[in-house]
């Protein structure tokens, strides 16, 4: 069954951002996380100022946020795109997640959110046929969907430390529990 342009049943609060871009124009291929700098819950996220004030400069968006203890929000449907990394052709094939961390280098996050990103990951790779999760440490190789890559991170198209050290440097971690998820023989 095709579950694209669906959203994760794994949610828990959601309050759409009036900032979107409705509808996509790319199949969803690819997984950005980012850092949603503070330790909120994901209602609190999806609440939060830069989110729900429509400001079409710096209104900033994201389709899920991941809260610091697990709870998980939608706040852009899959159908549509987010405003979240800077590169509009990117957001187009991209679902962004924002994940609850430490408001200091390096930007730690929770077990229970890690574990949450993690099941998060794998619903959206299941329902929207994305068969292995790949993770490169090469920007290029991310930019590009080189060799099968389809993570890719904030800084990759701005000059940002996001998603902040703590969650870059677990993304081959994050792909790996992903794919055991899925199925996916390493």
């Amino acid at each position: 069954t095709n579950m694209a342009n669906t959203n994760s049943p794994l949610v828990t609060y959601t309050k759409i951002s009036p900032n979107k871009t409705s509808p996509r124009n790319h199949a969803i291929d690819t997984i950005t996380i980012h850092a949603y700098v503070g330790q909120v819950t994901a209602e609190r996220g999806c609440n939060g100022s830069r989110f729900v004030n429509y400001n079409p400069v710096t209104g900033a968006s994201c389709n899920y946020v991941v809260g610091y203890d697990g709870s998980i929000g939608l706040c852009v449907d899959e159908k549509d795109i987010s405003c979240c990394t800077s590169n509009k052709p990117h957001d187009h094939r991209a679902v962004t997640i924002e994940v609850a961390c430490d408001t200091a280098h390096p930007y730690t996050v929770t077990d229970k959110a890690l574990n949450a990103l993690i099941k998060l990951c794998a619903d959206i790779c299941k329902r929207n046929n994305i068969k292995k999760l790949v993770w490169s440490t090469n920007k290029n190789e991310r930019v590009n969907h080189l060799n099968g890559c389809n993570m890719t991170v904030h800084r990759d198209y701005k000059n940002k430390a996001c998603p902040g050290e703590y969650l870059y440097e677990r993304h081959g971690y994050i792909a790996e529990e992903v794919n055991k998820l899925l199925g996916v023989k390493a």
